[in-house]
């Protein structure tokens, strides 16, 4: 029996377990195990289920299958125009991870917020600054949420359009970890 799982993390960053094949299929049922489907027929499911406005901004190759990142429901808050909120799509051959995250835009302390089931992640970014593979996700996250029109660009090649919106492309970047709260 295939028992393939998925995880849905409320803002908390605290994970609903629920079967991946039942994504889809009008909203969150009640976790069973899901028998009678092949990982073919799952996967394309999960990939069926994605938001219509999902921008995937990462593929790449995982231990088994592709790993997709992407983000989609981009809404400003209401308290403050700099600040967007989100859901960072997390898919892969073995799970599916939704997280609701939010972004600082402004110029003067461009920051994402990232939330796992364990950590809270604050980062300070250097949007137009150095990418490495340890910031590229931060920054396509922060561009995707911040300047919609060049999501999925490769951060790398946007100094000019940082440098353009006001950014000092000076940065420092620096990371706050803090613990996950339970609900």
């Amino acid at each position: 029996m295939l028992r393939s799982w998925c995880c849905i993390a409320n803002s908390a960053g605290m994970g609903l377990r629920m079967p991946m094949a039942l994504l889809g299929l009008g909203g969150l049922i009640w976790a069973q195990p899901v028998s009678g489907f092949d990982r073919e027929q799952v996967l394309e499911r999960m990939r069926q289920s994605r938001p219509a406005d999902l921008k995937v901004l990462i593929e790449r190759p995982a231990p088994v299958g592709t790993l997709s990142i992407g983000i989609y429901g981009v809404k400003p808050a209401p308290s403050n125009p700099d600040t967007r909120s989100y859901s960072l799509w997390e898919e892969s051959a073995s799970h599916l991870n939704v997280y609701v995250e939010s972004v600082n835009c402004s110029t003067e302390k461009p920051l994402r917020v990232k939330r796992t089931p364990s950590a809270v992640y604050v980062r300070t970014l250097n949007p137009g600054g150095p990418i490495t593979d340890v910031n590229r996700e931060d920054h396509l996250v922060w561009w995707a949420a911040c300047v919609p029109e060049v999501a999925g660009t490769d951060p790398a090649t946007l100094r000019q359009k940082a440098l353009d919106l006001g950014f000092s492309t000076l940065i420092p970047e620096q990371q706050e970890q803090l613990p996950a709260l339970a609900r």
